[in-house]
C-alpha cells in the first residue's frame, strides 16, 4: 500500500510523493519559549515524531525542521516580569523543552533553528517582498505585508478578506489595511537595547510569521514536502507563512499538516479553567512512556481527551508490554534462539500494522495488531514448553511495530538506566531483590503465608509483584 496523507489545504487524502525520491523535507512549527512547553504541545510534537519515524521506517531519508522561537511580545514581558534579561529567559526554557521532549523519547530534528540566529536572512525576505509589491515599509522601522496584493490570501483555512475582519474599521497607524499583518516591528523605547536589529527598514525585531518562511527556504529550500504544526497555528500564522513565501515567489510547503487540538476533563485546557497542565506537572502523576501512549494512541488530526483515566489505562498496557516484551527477551537471550532477536529498526512488521500506518497514520489500527502480537508472545511465553524461536521471532516484530511509535520497551529501559540509576534506586532495587529471595524461600517450602506476606509489604510500599515463569519481576505502582 502507497503511503495517504491528509492534506489540511485541500482537505483531502492523497498518496504522499515528495518531490524528490527517496527524500522528504519536513517543517514543524516549534516552540514559543516564553515558558515551559504544555500537554497540547507535547501531545502536537509527539505526533510529529510519529510521522518522522514511520517516513523513515518506511525508507525516506527525512531531513527534520523544527524552529524555536525564542524573541516575541510574551518572552519579553515574562523575561521583564522575572527580572531576567529575554535572552537568558529564552534559552532556559529552549533547553526545558528539549529536555522534556527527550524524556518523552522524542527523535531530536536535524536542524533547530532560532529567530534571532536567522535575521540576516529575514531581511532579505523581506527586502524581496518589497521589491515584488507584497510588502511596504511604513518608515518608522514597521514592514507589513500587503494581503490585498496576494490573490491567494486565505486560501489554506478557506476564508476571503471580508471575512476575517470588518473593512469598515479604520487601520492601524502605518497599515494600509487593518488585515496587513507584521514582517517586522520597530523597535520600542520601552524594550531592551538588546532586543532590536539595525535594518534598511529601520531598528526593530521580526515579526513572529516571517521567521518560518526565511527558515524553512534556508535548510529545505523554496519548495519542500511538509509543513506541520498544531490546529490553532492554521490561521493566522501558517496562512500568513503561505502568503510571505508566495509572494516571494517560492512553491513552499506541498502539503500541510496539522495535529488536533488537546482537552482535559472535557474542557478547552486554559489556566482560568484551572486544568491548565505543564509538561513537567504531567511528569510527575505518571511515567513518560505512558503519557506518550496516550497522546499518540488518538489519531493525530482528531482533537484528544486527557485525563487521569486515560493515563491510568495506559499505564496498565505499558506495564504489562513492558513484562511480555523484557521476560521474553531475558527468556531467548544467549540460547540457542538469540540469533532470531532482530533488531527492532530491520524486524519485519506485519502487513496489516503496515497498511494502518500508511492510512494516514492510524495509530489505533497499528494498536490493535500490537496487541493481538502480545497477546500472541503471552500465550508462547506460558507455554509449559517455551518455543524460544517462536518467542524470538514474535517479540521481534512486538517491538518492531512498538519501536514505530517510539514504545519498544528494551530502549526505554535502557534509556531509563542511562538517565536515572541514582544511588536511591539502586539501593530500592537491592531491597526488593532480597525481599524477592526470601519470598522464593518461603514459596518452595511452601510457606505461603510467610510469601503472602512479604508480597503484601511490598504491594504496601507501592510495589507490584509480577510472578513468571523465569521468576518474580518487580515495579513501582502507580497511582
Amino acid at each position: 500500500m502507497t503511503l495517504r496523507l491528509h492534506d489540511s489545504a485541500t482537505r483531502t487524502l492523497s498518496d504522499f510523493i515528495p518531490l524528490t525520491e527517496g527524500k522528504v523535507g519536513l517543517y514543524v512549527c516549534g516552540p514559543t519559549v516564553q515558558d515551559g512547553p504544555h500537554i497540547g504541545h507535547v501531545r502536537t510534537f509527539l505526533a510529529f515524531d510519529v510521522l518522522v519515524r514511520w517516513l523513515r521506517r518506511s525508507g525516506y531519508d527525512v531531513t527534520y525542521v523544527r524552529n524555536v522561537t525564542d524573541i516575541d511580545d510574551k518572552i519579553l514581558a515574562r523575561a521583564e516580569q522575572e527580572g531576567r534579561p529575554w535572552w537568558a529567559w529564552s534559552i532556559q526554557h529552549e533547553r526545558l523543552f528539549g529536555e522534556i521532549m527527550d524524556r518523552f523519547g522524542a527523535v531530536r530534528p536535524d536542524y533547530e533553528p532560532r529567530a534571532t540566529g536567522h535575521v540576516p536572512e529575514q531581511v532579505d525576505f523581506m527586502q524581496l517582498l518589497i521589491d515584488r509589491g507584497h510588502a511596504y515599509a511604513d518608515g518608522e522601522g514597521n514592514v507589513y505585508f500587503d494581503v490585498r496584493s496576494l490573490p491567494e490570501y486565505g486560501s489554506l483555512t478557506n476564508q476571503s478578506l471580508d471575512d476575517m475582519i470588518d473593512d469598515l474599521e479604520a487601520p492601524e497607524r502605518g497599515k494600509r489595511d487593518r488585515r496587513d499583518f507584521a514582517l517586522w516591528k520597530q523597535a520600542k523605547a520601552d524594550e531592551p537595547e538588546s532586543a532590536a536589529w539595525n535594518t534598511p527598514f529601520g531598528r526593530g525585531r521580526p515579526g513572529w510569521h516571517l521567521e518560518c518562511s526565511a527558515m524553512s527556504r534556508k535548510y529545505l529550500g523554496e519548495s519542500f514536502d511538509i509543513h506541520g504544526g498544531g490546529l490553532d497555528l492554521r490561521f493566522p500564522h501558517h496562512e500568513n507563512e503561505q502568503a510571505q513565501s508566495f509572494g516571494a515567489g517560492y512553491g513552499f510547503a506541498q502539503r500541510w499538516m496539522h495535529a488536533g487540538m488537546l482537552t482535559v476533563d472535557g474542557m478547552k485546557m486554559g489556566k482560568s479553567l484551572g486544568n491548565f497542565i505543564t509538561a513537567e506537572e504531567a511528569l510527575t502523576q505518571s511515567s513518560p512512556q505512558a503519557i506518550r501512549l496516550a497522546m499518540v494512541s488518538s489519531h493525530y488530526r482528531s482533537d484528544m481527551e486527557f485525563n487521569s483515566r486515560i493515563l491510568g489505562d495506559a499505564e496498565t498496557v505499558i506495564a504489562r508490554l513492558d513484562a511480555s516484551v523484557l521476560r521474553a527477551v531475558e527468556a531467548v537471550d544467549g540460547s540457542s534462539a538469540s540469533a532470531e532477536l532482530i533488531d527492532p529498526a530491520e524486524a519485519d512488521l506485519p502487513e496489516a500494522f503496515v497498511a494502518a500506518m500508511d492510512d494516514d497514520l492510524s495509530v489505533a489500527d497499528a494498536l490493535a495488531n500490537i496487541h493481538r502480537t502480545h497477546a500472541d508472545l503471552n500465550t508462547l511465553l506460558g507455554a509449559k514448553q517455551q518455543d524460544l524461536t517462536a518467542i524470538a521471532r514474535t517479540v521481534s516484530s512486538l517491538r518492531g511495530m512498538l519501536d514505530v511509535l517510539g514504545l519498544d520497551p528494551v530502549q526505554w529501559r535502557a534509556q531509563s538506566t542511562r538517565t536515572s540509576g541514582t544511588a536511591a534506586e539502586d539501593a530500592l532495587d537491592a531491597l526488593v531483590t532480597a525481599q524477592l529471595e526470601e519470598r522464593a524461600q518461603a514459596r518452595a517450602a511452601k510457606d505461603w503465608a510467610a510469601a503472602d506476606a512479604i508480597r503484601e509489604r511490598l504491594g504496601a510500599a507501592g510495589i507490584t509483584i509480577e510472578d513468571g515463569a523465569d521468576g518474580a519481576r518487580w515495579s513501582l505502582t502507580d497511582h
